[in-house]
């Protein structure tokens, strides 16, 4: 797809599994979850309660680890008809303390891309969903807060979400791209608007965040495999 990027003066990122590793330690999380409740129910059964659960605890408590840690104890409770051990709870909530605790994995030339864009004179920004104090705890231990201008923890990635950060920053949507790896959450939403949007599969993506293939189809957007590939578009 031919894209002019000329125009284009501020490049938001999103964070989880576009800057760094997030959605392999939920995998892992729970894959560790369902083991515990073996004795109640199969892997497949666990998993699809805790997701309906974490789907209808998202108007509640938003986006992240600590709201993945209620549904999992919440599920837990259901599964076992309240009869879940105390033990078994408190193993629940160490798997959420160590999910937090999980040092931050930058994925492959994310720095280097960072620096390169923000000595070309490029504002970032980060632009992402989830819980503020976790999300603003990865930043720092990072590295990479000094090439960005400003971050932004959204409670949802919707258009009226970006419509209004925009505005609120006075960016104008010629001038703006969004990267990230969801297309429901990175790209489609800023493509509607008119502004240009690069999507950087992650290897795992959690299921909430898929579109259909025909959004896919329709939205025009660029695909990249690495995030060094945006490197060359600003030559």
């Amino acid at each position: 797809m031919e894209v002019d990027y000329k125009k284009i003066k501020v490049i938001g990122f999103d964070a989880d599994d576009t800057l760094w590793v997030n959605e392999t330690y939920f995998r892992e999380t729970e894959e560790r979850f369902a083991t515990l409740l073996e004795n109640y129910e199969t892997k497949n059964k666990v998993d699809q309660e805790l997701f309906k659960m974490e789907i209808k605890n998202l108007d509640l408590y938003g986006y992240g680890i600590k709201g993945f840690v209620l549904s999992m104890i919440e599920s837990a409770l259901d599964l076992s008809q309240n009869k879940i051990p105390q033990e078994t709870l408190v193993e629940i909530l160490d798997l959420g303390k160590k999910m937090i605790s999980q040092p931050v994995e930058l994925l492959d030339g994310v720095k280097e891309t960072l620096k390169t864009l923000s000595d070309k004179g490029y504002r970032l920004i980060v632009l992402t969903k989830g819980d503020l104090l976790d999300q603003e705890r990865k930043l720092e231990k990072s590295g990479l807060s000094s090439y960005f201008h400003h971050v932004e923890v959204l409670s949802d990635k919707k258009e009226s979400n970006y419509k209004n950060l925009l505005e609120h920053l006075e960016i104008d949507v010629d001038e703006f791209l969004m990267v990230g790896n969801s297309l429901k959450s990175d790209v489609i939403p800023l493509v509607n608007l008119g502004a240009k949007a690069v999507h950087i599969p992650f290897h795992t993506t959690w299921v909430h965040e898929t579109v259909s293939a025909k959004e896919e189809q329709e939205s025009d957007y660029l695909k990249l495999n690495s995030i060094k590939e945006l490197i060359p578009l600003f030559n």
